[in-house]
């Protein structure tokens, strides 16, 4: 049974930092293109980030360029976002996603493969 399970989330200050965790089994990450997208309260599924199978293509929403960082360790079946100088309208569940695929995706339709969800929620 493919599972994708989120980890991380919590509650934060503004400025600081969190690092998310993605946790896959039933599936063998390497073969998958994975990215992060979160959901804000009476929001729709935004996309944050994605990484490609190797790692080598990253690609980020305009909003959190030079503070996120996805990343992935396929040894460990495992993707990473790692959130620094965070923001109060970063406050969203946090969700992995995944896609066998090579490429890079953006839609959440495109991803078959979802995590949980984790809270992050930062004060100002």
């Amino acid at each position: 049974q493919v599972q994708l399970v989120d980890s991380g989330g919590g509650l934060v200050q503004a400025g600081g930092s969190l690092r998310l965790s993605c946790t896959a089994s039933g599936m063998d990450i390497s073969n998958y293109g994975m990215a992060w997208f979160r959901q804000a309260p009476g929001e729709g599924r935004e996309f944050v980030a994605s990484i490609s199978r190797s790692g080598r293509g990253t690609y980020y929403v305009d909003s959190v360029k030079g503070r996120f960082t996805i990343s992935r360790d396929n040894a460990k079946n495992t993707v990473y976002l790692q959130m620094n100088s965070l923001k109060p309208e970063d406050t969203a569940v946090y969700y992995c996603a995944g896609r066998y695929s090579s490429g890079n995706y953006y839609f959440p339709k495109e991803y078959p493969n979802w995590g949980q969800g984790t809270q992050v929620t930062v004060s100002s």
